[in-house]
């Protein structure tokens, strides 16, 4: 028999992207043992909390999670409460603490002029070497047509013996669910995820240490602007690209008297080049 976990996995893969938070929640009632792993491999869409202390909405994922409880970047508290000892090894401090709140703050603004919209967070945890972060943005819209955008970046950072530099390499996640419904078209659904990685060195400012966490906020911000972006391009043209090329070879959108008057003025140029003498 095959290993539990890879054929979880491979059923997960063979099924609707659109319904892969229900199936990995029924797989996981099947086979509880899988939970953790599958949890921390398979890309779902985010949920969304409200933070009790501070009121204001966080993105779940599984690097804010112990057991059934999130931790809330703005009160930096979990919800449910957990042991305190364990909060104690779970919640950050000190340099990584003041770095994710100034995170946070820069992809609010970032959310609200790329997205105008939405909610986002940003979690940061230290490494034996360096430190790790995710940041998380999640869009929905409803109506008639409804949509979701969910970016997962994830970010792990060795800063340079000196100081001077940083290493960073980002693995960055969209989750697209885009669906429509109405008497014209029935039921239209389009769902998936892209993800691509990368790798920068990146220069550290300043000599103090508000100077240098204040420059890994601003290189973690850049990075993910820009592969957002990029992201954003290759899903407009995987998606809706070859989606348009596709339709476009079943059946031509075009009127035949429109085809048909193309043709008639092609041949005519064609014959009076031909009839011209030089």
């Amino acid at each position: 028999m095959s290993d539990p976990f890879d054929a979880a996995l491979d059923l997960l893969r063979r099924l609707p992207p659109s319904q892969t938070q229900q199936n990995l929640a029924s797989i996981i009632s099947i086979a509880p043992s899988l939970e953790d792993d599958l949890l921390s491999s398979v890309d779902v869409g985010l949920a969304v909390k409200r933070c009790p202390k501070s009121g204001r909405d966080y993105l779940c994922c599984d690097y804010n999670r112990d057991g059934t409880s999130y931790r809330s970047p703005w009160s930096n508290d979990f919800d449910p409460p957990i042991d305190p000892d364990d909060a104690a090894d779970l919640v950050p401090r000190g340099k990584i603490r003041r770095m994710e709140e100034e995170l946070n703050k820069s992809i609010d603004v970032y959310r609200e002029l790329y997205y105008e919209g939405g909610v986002s967070s940003a979690y940061l945890w230290q490494l034996d070497e360096g430190f790790a972060g995710v940041v998380l943005v999640k869009k929905s819209s409803a109506g008639a047509g409804k949509g979701g955008w969910d970016s997962i970046n994830v970010f792990e950072i060795i800063e340079a013996t000196s100081k001077r530099s940083a290493h960073y390499k980002l693995t960055s996640t969209v989750i697209l669910d885009l669906g429509l419904q109405n008497d014209a078209v029935g039921g239209l659904e389009l769902a998936g995820n892209l993800t691509r990685q990368e790798e920068l060195d990146q220069p550290l400012a300043g000599l103090r240490d508000a100077e240098i966490e204040s420059s890994h906020v601003a290189n973690m911000g850049r990075m993910v602007e820009a592969m957002e972006t990029r992201l954003r391009n290759l899903l407009q043209e995987v998606y809706f690209g070859k989606a348009k090329d596709v339709v476009g070879d079943l059946r031509s959108i075009r009127l035949l008297s429109e085809a048909e008057q193309e043709r008639r003025s092609h041949k005519e140029v064609i014959s009076k080049m031909g009839g011209a003498t030089i």
